[in-house]
C-alpha cells in the first residue's frame, strides 16, 4: 500500500479520489474547520469502514500552521477535538511505517485572481500566500517520495512582496531536496483541467508534484502519465445531473432547493428561457437593472447549460446561486447541494456535515474526485 498524509483535507475530496483508485492508505488528514473534520470522518467509517475511533483518530482537527506541534505533538487543545494519541504526539504519532506521499491544496483565495482584484491590497498582506511553507514543513520532517501540491492557476501570477510565489516554492522544496518543475514551466505543463479527467466542470487547477532528488524517479514521466489519463470525450451537466435517481432526489436531504423569493423565481425562469448566456454584457446588466431596479457594473446571473460543462464550482455558492441557475427554467432555482455534488464528481452516497452554506462552500473548495482519482491512478504506475 502506498502510504500517505493529506493536509488541507477539506471534506477530502482529494483524499477520496485516492482511496477510490485502490492501493493507498492514509495515514492522516489534517483540516481545521470542525464541518469539513465531520465530513471526512462520517466518510472514513460509512465508506471505507473505520471505525468511529479510528476515524477520530485519523481526521486530526488542527491548524497545519501550527506545524511544530502538529507534526511532533503537544497540540493546543483549545479549540480542538483531538485524539489523545494525536495530542500527545502528532502526527508522527500517527504513522507506524515510513510515508510515501504528501498531498495537499492550501487555501487558495490568496492566490486567486478574484480575490486579488477585491481586495485593496491585492492580498499581498493575506498570510494564505505563504501556507506553501507549512506544507513544505510537514513534507521535510517526513520525507516522502513524493508530494502533490495543489492550487488554482493565479499562484503563477501571485507576487506577494514583489516574489512570484511560484519561484518562493521552487527555492524553498529545492532546498529540501525534492525536484519540481522551474516556475516557467508549470504554466505548459502542470495546468490541468478538470473537464479533461471525467468530470462535467470547467476547473483548471496546478498540479505541483515533487519528487525526492535521491530516488530514480522521472519528473517529466509523472506528467506524461498525468496526462494519459485524460479523456477524448468530455461530461456534460446533463450526462452529471442523470446520475441522480428521481427517487433518490425525494429522500436526499442534499436535494433539497435554497429558498428563492418569488421575484427571482420569475427572473431565473425568465433568464434561462430568453437564453440571455448568449446575449452581450449591456443586455445582461440591462435585464438586471429592469428586474431588479438596480444598477450593476458586473453581470450578476448566470445559467448552466446542458450539452457542456458547468463553469468552475466556488465557495460562493455559500452565498447565493445567481451565477450557477439549474438550465432547466420550469424549476426555477438554483443548484442543489447535491447538484453541486455531482459536478465535482462526488459519489451519490457521500454525505456532507454541515449547513446548506457550509456544504456549498466545502464542495467549491473541493479537488474533483475523479480527477483526484486519475491523479492517483498516474502516480501508482509511478511507483510500481
Amino acid at each position: 500500500m502506498i502510504s500517505f498524509i493529506d493536509l488541507f483535507s477539506g471534506c477530502g475530496g482529494l483524499s477520496e479520489g485516492f482511496m477510490q483508485s485502490g492501493g493507498y492508505n492514509a495515514f492522516a488528514h489534517v483540516e481545521w474547520k470542525k464541518p469539513m473534520v465531520d465530513t471526512l470522518r462520517e466518510r472514513l467509517i460509512q465508506k471505507w469502514e473505520y471505525n468511529p475511533e479510528e476515524a477520530r483518530k485519523r481526521v486530526v482537527h488542527y491548524d497545519v500552521m501550527d506545524g511544530e506541534r502538529l507534526v511532533h505533538g503537544s497540540l493546543n487543545k483549545a479549540n480542538y477535538d483531538n485524539c489523545e494519541e494525536a495530542i500527545e504526539s502528532g502526527l508522527m504519532g500517527l504513522v507506524d511505517n515510513e510515508v510515501d506521499l504528501v498531498l495537499g491544496g492550501p487555501p487558495c483565495q490568496a492566490y486567486s485572481i478574484a480575490g486579488r482584484a477585491q481586495d485593496p491590497h491585492s492580498m499581498k498582506n493575506d498570510y494564505r500566500n505563504y501556507l506553501f511553507e507549512n506544507f513544505c514543513f510537514v513534507v521535510e520532517n517526513f520525507r516522502p517520495k513524493v508530494f502533490v501540491f495543489e492550487n488554482v492557476p493565479g499562484i503563477l501570477s501571485a507576487a506577494p512582496g514583489g516574489i512570484p510565489v511560484t519561484k518562493r516554492i521552487y527555492e524553498t522544496f529545492t532546498s529540501i531536496g525534492y525536484e519540481i518543475l522551474k516556475p516557467n514551466q508549470l504554466k505548459h505543463k502542470a495546468v490541468l483541467n478538470s473537464a479533461d479527467y471525467g468530470v462535467a466542470q470547467n476547473r483548471k487547477r496546478v498540479i505541483i508534484i515533487g519528487i525526492r532528488k535521491d530516488l530514480n524517479l522521472d519528473l517529466n514521466q509523472i506528467y506524461d502519465s498525468l496526462h494519459k489519463e485524460k479523456s477524448p470525450n468530455k461530461f456534460t451537466v446533463r450526462e452529471a445531473f442523470n446520475t441522480i435517481p428521481q427517487e433518490f432526489e425525494n429522500i436526499d436531504p442534499h436535494s433539497v432547493p435554497r429558498n428563492i423569493n418569488e421575484r427571482d423565481k420569475k427572473l431565473f425562469f425568465d433568464w434561462v428561457n430568453l437564453n440571455m448566456n448568449a446575449s452581450s454584457t449591456k443586455d445582461k446588466l440591462n435585464f438586471y437593472q429592469s428586474r431588479t431596479g438596480r444598477d450593476s457594473n458586473h453581470v450578476k446571473y448566470r445559467n448552466l447549460e446542458w450539452d457542456t460543462q458547468a463553469p468552475t464550482i466556488v465557495a460562493h455558492l455559500k452565498k447565493d446561486g445567481l451565477m450557477f441557475i439549474h438550465p432547466n427554467q420550469s424549476l426555477m432555482r438554483s443548484i442543489t447541494v447535491r447538484e453541486a455534488a455531482v459536478l465535482q464528481s462526488f459519489p451519490l452516497d457521500f454525505t456532507f456535515k454541515g449547513s446548506m452554506g457550509t456544504n456549498y462552500e466545502m464542495i467549491g473548495n473541493a479537488v474533483p474526485v475523479e480527477m483526484a482519482r486519475r491523479i492517483a491512478n498516474a502516480l501508482k504506475k509511478i511507483f510500481k
